[in-house]
């Protein structure tokens, strides 16, 4: 894992996308404004950090392709929190995504308390489906803190520990790779 310091130009580039634009096209299991927002300063920082072009709501809809490396088609999931991530930690994957054409997707994590982005790590479309665990709509999720939830969507959760580790952005740029077969 590695962070990345979120810059106030940042967060109001990300925040001024999500009030101009809805992020959410599916039409069900869309995410709150704050849901996307999140999803959104993932997006923008990643984006700054690989040199390739933040979100532009304007374009529409992007197919669950935020970028491409190494001619592979990258999705990131971000997930906000409070706190840093721990190796006990889950990822949470919306169901409803499960059909976009990606190859990899990068786990992150936006620590509203201290403004910082966590690369998390990241795994193959293929390999996530293999190791996630699986909740129908509706299920009851207990967080490690106590609290619990109902899923609002079918999901997908992987463990931290499943993920492949990034330690820094080469790492991140070198393990996302062309896979035959």
């Amino acid at each position: 894992m590695f962070d990345i310091k979120v810059s106030q130009e940042q967060l109001d580039y990300a925040n001024e996308m999500v009030n101009k634009y809805n992020f959410g096209q599916r039409g069900y299991g869309d995410g709150t404004k704050r849901e996307q927002l999140t999803g959104i300063i993932g997006q923008t920082v990643f984006a700054d950090l690989i040199g390739q072009e933040r979100p532009v709501g304007s374009t529409g809809f992007d197919g669950g392709k935020d970028f491409f490396i190494n001619g592979r088609r990258v999705d990131i999931k971000t997930m906000t929190r409070k706190v840093p991530v721990k190796d006990f930690y889950v990822h949470n994957f919306v169901g409803y995504q499960k059909k976009y054409d990606v190859d990899y997707y990068v786990f992150a994590s936006y620590n509203t308390t201290n403004r910082v982005l966590t690369i998390c790590g990241y795994i193959s479309k293929e390999e996530f489906f293999e190791k996630a665990d699986f909740f129908p709509k509706g299920s009851l999720r207990k967080r490690s803190d106590g609290t619990s939830f109902h899923t609002f969507a079918p999901l997908y959760e992987i463990k931290q520990t499943d993920l492949l580790v990034a330690n820094d952005l080469d790492s991140l740029l070198n393990g996302i790779v062309y896979r035959v077969g």
